[in-house]
């Protein structure tokens, strides 16, 4: 009987390697994004290497455009904390553009009147604070039907979301109409109760404190037993409920949590930016971040890069297609290709690897048989 061959397991891949995986599984969905978006601008006569050269220059490069994307970011950052800690718990919150408006709209409709009676700097912490509760307040219908009846939350959040879209337009119509504007919208906080610059820039201080949270969120992630307990819930809420834990409060607050920082978004965007809110304004900055958040895993430290890049795609991207003659829907276009192509490499990736286990399972198997027959 001949010897059985001797298979020796080949070593784990480096640390090295796995990063460099890991960066790509982030990074590529973009660069396939922006080659297929560089072969429909070809088709559509245009230069891509020139529409990506303008949106660099005119959204990184520029101090008007470093600035701006700097700006943009700040409101992105603070409503992808507040994803990451839902999607951290296995919650789906899609309604994040309803809790963003409604937001955007009591601050807009207070902010007005409490900077001409309390101090400066207690007006803006009260108000940051009312979007915190009026954000995470309009996600109380969700959570409650999720943590106590098992209804869909994809479901719930849509539709309540959907209600904050129209009921913001209907309070800025309604009771904080302006008297002072043709157009309908919120009265004007004046320019000197905004949030303060950043010495020497035209960077507001949201940014500042976007930073913060997101810095505090890791911790609660990394470092305590409410952020071991939320990764507990998203992985099994039978094993968590099993643990001890209770299921239906971190539900709560974890939808809670994720609501209040959508809507500190909308205050820090509307103190830092505009000072009013018109009717029918929707950024959606919603669909863009549920991609970038996906992109980064859930991992803070990979989603600054990736709003980063956002906000200069965006901000540099509208004066690239208005020189190439093209529609801002192109913009969404290109959002919409990286969404297409990070679910194509994952199910790419999915797919290999569970060939690669089928092939390393039938070689076992038939080494087996090869030992019992000889």
């Amino acid at each position: 009987m001949s010897e059985p061959e001797t298979r020796v397991a080949s070593p784990p891949p480096a640390a090295s390697v796995k990063v460099l995986s890991g960066v790509w599984r982030g990074l590529g969905p973009i660069v396939y994004a922006l080659v297929a978006g560089g072969v429909l601008l070809l088709l559509m006569g245009r230069d891509p290497i020139g529409f990506y050269a303008t949106t660099i220059e005119s959204g990184l490069l520029s101090q008007t455009g470093l600035e701006q994307s700097i700006i943009r970011m700040a409101p992105l950052l603070l409503m992808s904390a507040g994803l990451i800690v839902a999607f951290q718990a296995g919650l789906w919150n899609i309604g994040g553009d309803g809790q963003f408006l409604i937001a955007a709209a009591v601050v807009a409709g207070l902010g007005a009147p409490l900077v001409g009676v309390l101090p400066y700097s207690l007006a803006l912490a009260l108000l940051c604070v009312i979007g915190f509760v009026a954000g995470a307040a309009w996600t109380i219908v969700p959570s409650v039907l999720k943590a106590w009846y098992g209804v869909n939350e994809i479901i719930t959040t849509l539709m309540v979301g959907f209600i904050g879209i129209r009921l913001a337009n209907l309070l800025i119509k309604g009771p904080f109409l302006s008297d002072r504007s043709l157009v309908p919208q919120t009265d004007v906080i004046p320019f000197k109760y905004l949030l303060p610059y950043l010495p020497g820039t035209r960077i507001h201080l949201g940014i500042v404190v976007a930073l913060a949270v997101l810095a505090a969120v890791h911790y609660m992630q990394t470092r305590t037993s409410y952020g071991l307990s939320l990764r507990m819930l998203g992985a099994s809420p039978k094993a968590a409920a099993h643990a001890g834990l209770d299921v239906k409060r971190d539900i709560v607050t974890a939808f809670g949590l994720s609501g209040g920082l959508i809507g500190l978004a909308a205050a820090v965007e509307v103190l830092g930016v505009w000072g009013y809110v018109r009717a029918d304004w929707n950024p959606a900055f919603g669909l863009t971040l549920f991609a970038l958040v996906f992109l980064a895993r859930l991992n803070v430290k990979l989603v600054i890069p990736l709003v980063g890049f956002f906000a200069v795609l965006s901000i540099g991207g509208h004066e690239a297609a208005r020189r190439a003659g093209l529609p801002n829907d192109f913009l969404l276009l290109l959002i919409g290709l990286i969404l297409f192509f990070m679910v194509f490499t994952e199910w790419a990736r999915t797919k290999g690897w569970t060939a690669g286990m089928r092939l390393r399972a039938a070689g076992r198997t038939s080494q087996r048989e090869a030992a019992l027959d000889e």
